[in-house]
């Protein structure tokens, strides 16, 4: 766990003591695009492109989604962090094969040697020009859903229609403050009422979400969209992690019907399973963060059957 000052590697915890026991995640850093038509000045092309990730992590989880799902696997390359984030940040266990680096933040290095902020995945890596593009995962899904269409395998998959977008810019909003976020709001706060605050919080969107989905077959209506695929990464994790790790323990996903159907249909979208690594996810959690849980010992459980019937089909579904 670290950050880079001024180009320098610091090994230091987030700072919540001049936020009075709150968790504020930092902004992004690395805002740019790739296009279509490279009016961005990063052009969208077969190859180019080059994506850091861990499998642990539920913003990093979105673009391999994205990725598997738009067939942009040949596309865009692929490189993996270890689970584990310790004293060096994330790391490679061998010298990453496309820049040599040995850890994450050599990379931002590369781009920035002066950088100041936290080293995150996922990264947009542009190959030609030896720099990070964007590792802002709500970006980079956006790019990937639209702007590499003529490298796509599946072109026409759109998981942000024009119709639709006011509603799902609406639902991201809230899920991100109050679920994607408000896991990590409840799990790193170090002030009691601040931790009550996130977990009520929290678990009230569970359950709004919870009577929507009593009576529409996914977050937006009646296809996947983005709304679905960015609430998904942090309900896979839900139960294995934050409910035991981060306290998020007044439910568990598994008490929410609809929720949990719900999530168990998402996971048996054809490729989705195959970006989901349980062992790197409660690996990452629970033997990193030493400050909550000092032993580092990964608990066994939970057992849950991602691959039972979903029972969502008593629902509609666009064709």
């Amino acid at each position: 766990m670290g950050m880079l000052v001024d180009g320098e590697w610091k090994d230091v915890w987030y700072d919540t003591k001049s936020t009075g026991g709150a968790f504020k995640r930092e902004e992004s850093s690395f805002r740019d695009s790739v296009t279509a038509d490279g009016s961005s000045g990063f052009s969208a092309e077969a190859g180019r492109y080059h994506l850091f990730v861990s499998l642990a992590c539920p913003w990093a989880h979105r673009t391999l989604i994205f990725r598997a799902l738009k067939g942009l696997e040949k596309a865009i390359t692929l490189s993996i962090v270890d689970p584990l984030m310790l004293e060096e940040g994330w790391e490679f266990s061998e010298p990453d094969d496309l820049t040599g680096a040995k850890r994450l933040y050599e990379v931002y290095l590369k781009a920035k040697p002066d950088y100041t902020g936290r080293v995150t995945v996922p990264v947009l890596w542009d190959k030609q020009k030896q720099t990070i593009v964007n590792n802002e995962s709500a970006e980079i899904i956006r790019m990937l859903n639209s702007e590499f269409d003529d490298v796509a395998e599946n072109p026409g998959l759109d998981f942000y229609p024009e119709p639709l977008r006011a509603e799902i810019d609406a639902i991201n909003e809230m899920v991100y403050d109050r679920v994607n976020n408000g896991v990590y709001k409840a799990g790193f706060a170090t002030e009691q009422d601040k931790y009550e605050k996130a977990v009520t919080s929290l678990c009230g969107a569970l359950d709004m979400l919870e009577d929507r989905l009593a009576r529409q077959r996914y977050i937006a209506g009646n296809r996947i969209t983005e709304a679905d695929w960015r609430l998904f990464t942090t309900l896979i994790r839900f139960d294995p992690v934050y409910v035991g790790h981060f306290k998020c323990n007044l439910r568990t996903l598994a008490s929410y019907p609809n929720l949990w159907g719900y999530t168990r249909e998402l996971y048996q979208v054809p490729g989705v399973a195959e970006t989901v690594n349980f062992t790197h996810i409660k690996r990452h959690y629970y033997e990193s963060h030493r400050k909550i849980n000092g032993s580092g010992i990964v608990p066994l459980g939970p057992v849950l059957d991602h691959d039972a019937p979903h029972g969502r089909d008593r629902l509609p579904k666009a064709a």
